[in-house]
């Protein structure tokens, strides 16, 4: 019975210690940041839990639901976003971060009536299959346009490797990509 007692006070203390250590790394349930974010040059003020990504404010708070939630780990591209004009997984980077910095998301490239050349290269080249990748695709091929990329196909499949399309649509991508680099 003396075993008994000591394994059940001794199991009782460390789930004490574990409920313990759970809560005291956890944040307070009300705890909010004023966070300023300009997306697609607009200016938004915000108050945000200090871990949410800037996925989820873009999408969640803003409403701007081009960009995906595709693998939520930074491996699939669909995230893609510009910040100060390079591709951000935006479900890597806390919103918290992006104070005074330009943000700019598939609906700030284009519109349904005035398409940027590398949207209307895709729509061309049927480089959207399903279509979940795409703002991701063109994102990341917007972004291309302004890197040391070098000129052949291998070149441009190995700078869009972050970006996955599970319909294979890899080559009508590259080809997208390529008509609008043609024009440069």
């Amino acid at each position: 019975m003396i075993h008994q007692t000591a394994f059940n006070n001794a199991a009782a203390q460390q789930s004490a210690e574990r409920d313990a250590a759970r809560t005291s790394h956890q944040p307070a349930a009300n705890t909010v940041m004023p966070v300023e974010l300009t997306v697609n040059g607009n200016i938004y003020r915000l108050s945000l839990d200090p871990r949410t990504t800037l996925l989820d404010a873009l999408r969640e708070h803003l409403h701007l639901t081009g960009t995906k939630k595709g693998c939520d780990h930074g491996q699939c591209g669909a995230c893609t976003v510009h910040v100060n004009g390079r591709r951000v997984n935006a479900c890597l980077s806390l919103a918290g971060t992006h104070a005074g910095d330009e943000i700019t998301t598939i609906e700030g490239i284009g519109r349904p009536d005035a398409l940027h050349p590398m949207q209307a290269a895709f729509v061309e080249c049927d480089g959207y299959q399903c279509g979940y990748c795409t703002s991701g695709q063109i994102m990341s091929a917007v972004a291309l346009l302004h890197e040391p990329v070098g000129r052949g196909d291998a070149d441009v499949r190995e700078a869009m490797s972050g970006n996955l399309c599970r319909c294979g649509a890899y080559r009508n991508i590259v080809a997208a990509i390529q008509c609008v680099r043609g024009q440069s």
